[in-house]
């Protein structure tokens, strides 16, 4: 019997989420250590009809479950494009398989703050509830921070595993290793947000802060850059993303007038974000004070620090792990007026030097722990524990009678 490990691999979908915690990890596992480890990828192993037509939604007749019953491990996370159910019918049917199942996180799917766009469709097809069960028939779930997993581990069933995975980023793709664009003159700062379709209540974090900066630093010597504004397909039914960017531009930018300085700009692929931070001297993280902010993770500190861009953000989440005032950045607190982003920015913006020292520091310190070259192995090591600790083993597995259900 082969001891090489097979991992099924079943992304949510191919977005920002899926690229960085089950796509590009198990890609770069599959190139480093193929004497170890086979990788699959299947967004549909269940066998739904993803075609559109009539029999879009219906389940393909005579499906043989071919990837489920070739793993050893079946990954799955966050929740499919084909839904709640879909995904939990996974981890059901992976128990089914005799599979150790492996369930990821990024986001706190069991309480989306109030005024997050998503909390009705949430509550309305009971999604908290299905990662609830999700979490206690899953033999290892992994999140991104300890604040995350504390608030999960409650929903975890007995002789269940939770750990801590961090986010990481391959700094070998090309887009990580570009040459920064130079600023129009010496004097220029360039300030930098990206953000998704979901940050309303967070922009207003910043509101009226850009015009107040303008004013103390000079709109000539500023520049504000917003990036991940989805590209306007002229369909009825995404107008209302455009619309949310129309007034994420308000609300950041209210209040100022004269020469335009700011500039909005569309979202880029997972494959090719960091080309972004090019185009940064200074990256900023507003963010609302809630429970589903509070379990993000840190990862715009490894995307700041590839191109030694230091971070200014709400003292939310996991970003005081890595953020120092005036050593990596700066951590602002949630409940601080506007004036602390404005005094802030101000000062980092009238010191080159500062900014510069700040993202040499941070470069250097997600070079040896956001590099996912250098921290992939730790996954192997960790179902390496599970399996010592659950008493799973290849052969345990690969020898599971079919029509034996797990508990």
């Amino acid at each position: 019997m082969s001891d090489i490990l097979k991992i099924l691999v079943c992304p949510a979908n191919e977005g920002g989420c899926s690229f960085y915690r089950a796509i590009n990890p198990y890609m770069k596992l599959s190139e480093l250590f193929p004497h170890k480890v086979q990788i699959r990828f299947d967004k549909n192993p269940l066998g739904i009809e993803d075609e559109v037509g009539k029999n879009q939604g219906q389940w393909k007749p005579d499906w043989d479950f071919e990837s489920m019953r070739w793993a050893d491990i079946v990954m799955t996370q966050n929740i499919s494009n084909f839904g709640g159910q879909y995904t939990a019918r996974i981890v059901g049917k992976a128990h089914e398989f005799g599979k150790f199942v492996h369930y990821d996180t990024d986001d706190l799917l069991t309480n989306l703050y109030e005024g997050h766009r998503l909390e009705d469709v949430y509550k309305n097809k009971g999604l908290s509830d299905i990662t609830k069960f999700i979490y206690n028939n899953s033999n290892l779930v992994t999140v991104t921070q300890n604040k995350f997993a504390e608030r999960i581990k409650p929903y975890l069933g007995n002789g269940k595993a939770l750990a801590v995975i961090k986010n990481a980023i391959d700094y070998n793709l090309p887009s990580w290793n570009h040459d920064k664009q130079p600023p129009p003159h010496q004097r220029v700062c360039r300030f930098g947000w990206a953000g998704g379709i979901h940050h309303e209540e967070d922009v207003k974090e910043f509101a009226g802060v850009p015009h107040r900066v303008n004013q103390k630093v000079g709109r000539e010597n500023i520049v504000w850059h917003f990036f991940g504004k989805p590209p306007d397909t002229g369909e009825d039914n995404d107008r209302w993303q455009q619309d949310v960017w129309t007034n994420y531009e308000k609300t950041m930018m209210r209040g100022d007038k004269g020469t335009k300085n700011h500039f909005v700009h569309h979202a880029l692929p997972p494959d090719n974000y960091g080309g972004i931070f090019t185009m940064f001297d200074v990256a900023l993280a507003p963010l609302q004070m809630n429970e589903f902010n509070d379990s993000k993770s840190e990862i715009k500190v490894a995307e700041c620090g590839r191109y030694r861009i230091p971070l200014i953000a709400s003292d939310v989440g996991c970003y005081s792990e890595t953020i120092v005032n005036g050593e990596t950045g700066y951590l602002i607190d949630p409940d601080a007026p506007k004036s602390e982003w404005v005094r802030i920015l101000t000062k980092v913006a009238k010191n080159r030097k500062l900014r510069e020292r700040m993202g040499q520091n941070l470069h250097e310190l997600t070079e040896e722990y956001f590099d996912l070259n250098k921290v992939v192995k730790h996954r192997l090591d960790l179902y390496e524990e599970c399996f010592q600790e659950m008493n799973f083993s290849l052969e345990s597995i690969r020898n599971f009678k079919e029509d034996k259900k797990s508990d």
